[in-house]
């Protein structure tokens, strides 16, 4: 039993080293502005009407952790529920389910302008996301856990910034910790009819252990999915602005850049009851994504580990040339040196 929780303990590290490349350096990738931003109901609300003044936005680009696999999928699906918002004409800000780990907001007329949406936590990091007034709710994780959150939903101006359409201060109290990082969100959006859920289901049928699960998942993923070097250029050059992966896209395309590989292995692991974070952050200078996967053993777990085969191991540094050795991907996946998080989703 020692040795199992010791390899389950490397093993939910945050899985992969192809999970790890460039693509998310753009600034229209999750937001790493600097700018100051219940049970299911959330207490001692303080709702300010929207200040004003204009700002500059950059763009960005009831759960416990199961031991045996599930018959079926588990999808937490959110809801609007519509029993407490924030509204004005322009949008809406639903958080009747705060409690669960998200928000979601709406923009509710037509508009040419840029939209933007910031969500600050207890931790003050800033997380921006792009949305478009195309009549669907955003799933907006609230990914900081427990605490104090301001929402601020902006619209671009004629001189280029931001002005401040609709804002809400909440204190938040989860169901567990877990609750963010179990639901589909808007970098993470599946359901229970998406092909990586189905596929999920069916890879972890007769696995009796989470390590196996994980495995089982982590094999098909590193074996069938290849790094596509040539989007990450686009995405790096600007022609892939504010983009997110559609995962039926991926899982039929079988091709990727980091942001792809960490969602879609996070929607897979989410729809199993597995608790996941899709990781933003840098190794050595470049910007990535991985994830990371919780143990009733070990908590969180935020290294990157390598699978041999046959054994979870600690990876090298030089894990770029584990993946063929080659310069090229080097470039977009560093060097794997020294691991800093920025976001979490």
């Amino acid at each position: 039993m020692k040795n199992m929780n010791k390899i389950i303990s490397l093993s939910l590290v945050a899985v992969m080293f192809l999970l790890l490349c460039a693509a998310c350096s753009m600034p229209e990738f999750p937001g790493r502005s600097n700018e100051p931003s219940t049970p299911r109901e959330p207490t001692n609300q303080d709702k300010p009407a929207p200040s004003g003044g204009d700002v500059s936005i950059d763009p960005p680009p009831d759960s416990v952790p199961l031991a045996q696999p599930p018959a079926i999928p588990i999808v937490l699906t959110p809801i609007a529920s519509g029993l407490r918002t924030e509204k004005n004409t322009k949008a809406i800000i639903d958080y009747s389910n705060a409690a669960d780990g998200y928000v979601m907001v709406k923009w509710l007329t037509a508009t040419d302008k840029q939209l933007r949406v910031q969500v600050t936590g207890p931790s003050s990091v800033v997380y921006t996301y792009i949305i478009f007034p195309d009549n669907t709710f955003n799933v907006l994780p609230l990914s900081d856990g427990s605490g104090s959150y301001e929402v601020r939903v902006f619209e671009q101006n004629e001189s280029g910034k931001y002005s401040l359409i609709i804002s809400l201060s909440l204190n938040v109290t989860l169901v567990d910790e877990f609750a963010p990082f179990l639901r589909p969100n808007k970098f993470v959006n599946f359901d229970e009819d998406s092909k990586v859920v189905i596929k999920a289901a069916e890879l972890v049928t007769g696995k009796n252990t989470l390590t196996e699960m994980i495995a089982s998942v982590y094999d098909f993923v590193i074996s069938n999915f290849t790094y596509d070097t040539d989007f990450a250029q686009a995405v790096i050059a600007g022609g892939q602005k504010g983009y997110i992966p559609d995962l039926d896209e991926v899982f039929t395309r079988r091709k990727g850049i980091c942001f792809d590989y960490a969602a879609v292995m996070t929607a897979m692991l989410r729809s199993q009851g597995i608790p996941t974070k899709m990781v933003f952050g840098y190794a050595d200078d470049v910007y990535h994504a991985w994830i990371s996967v919780f143990s009733e053993e070990t908590g969180w777990i935020d290294q990157v580990i390598f699978f041999d085969g046959e054994n979870w191991i600690m990876m090298d540094p030089t894990f770029a040339a584990a993946a063929g050795n080659s310069a090229n991907l080097q470039a977009f996946v560093g060097t794997g040196g020294t691991y800093t998080v920025t976001e979490l989703y």
